[in-house]
């Protein structure tokens, strides 16, 4: 058998092992943001909001964990599904 009984299995379709998740921007708007680098945050958590001439909208949180960094800057004009933060799941 190639490679021995010690051969890593193959895997069907995609593994992601990457532990990271992206918040993303709902809407298009100038970002705000209420949490920095370092804070805890939880799921359902508001992160920050999004400030447009019609309104606001909050941008919250959909995971568990550590705010590792912002990928927009306070201030920053966004567009729908652009990456604003990265958070480092809690185990």
């Amino acid at each position: 058998m190639p490679g021995g009984p010690s051969a890593v299995p193959t895997l069907d379709g995609e593994y992601l092992a990457v532990s990271e998740r992206l918040i993303v921007a709902p809407t298009p708007g100038r970002f705000v943001a209420h949490v920095g680098p370092g804070d805890v945050v939880t799921v359902g958590q508001t992160v920050g909001r999004l400030e447009r001439s019609d309104g606001t909208t909050a941008v919250r949180c959909e995971f568990a964990g550590r705010l590792m960094g912002r990928l927009a800057d306070d201030g920053e004009r966004v567009r729908p599904g652009q990456p604003l933060a990265w958070v480092r799941p809690a185990c």
